[in-house]
């Protein structure tokens, strides 16, 4: 059986708990990440919108395109 004297013996770093009040992380004071947008710059404009739009759009038409095309491919077409 190991003994407390046998581990502060070892030599071997003890870890230490911080009490549960006490020095609590600080958030970081610079932003996340190259998307970040600052408080103040975050109105949309007609430029995100067009963005948005392509981006929920093209991926719709992209999935109706590979229907198609598995269908025309599968001979579904000939009916």
């Amino acid at each position: 059986m190991t003994t407390p004297e046998d581990i502060f013996a070892s030599g071997k770093p003890i870890a230490r708990l911080r009490p549960a009040g006490g020095l609590a992380p600080r958030p970081a004071q610079q932003p996340a990440g190259p998307f970040e947008v600052a408080a103040e710059t975050a109105k949309p404009t007609v430029r995100d919108a067009l963005v948005t739009g392509l981006l929920v759009i093209y991926p719709a038409f992209a999935a109706v395109a590979a229907i198609l095309a598995g269908l025309f491919l599968a001979g579904a077409g000939n009916v």
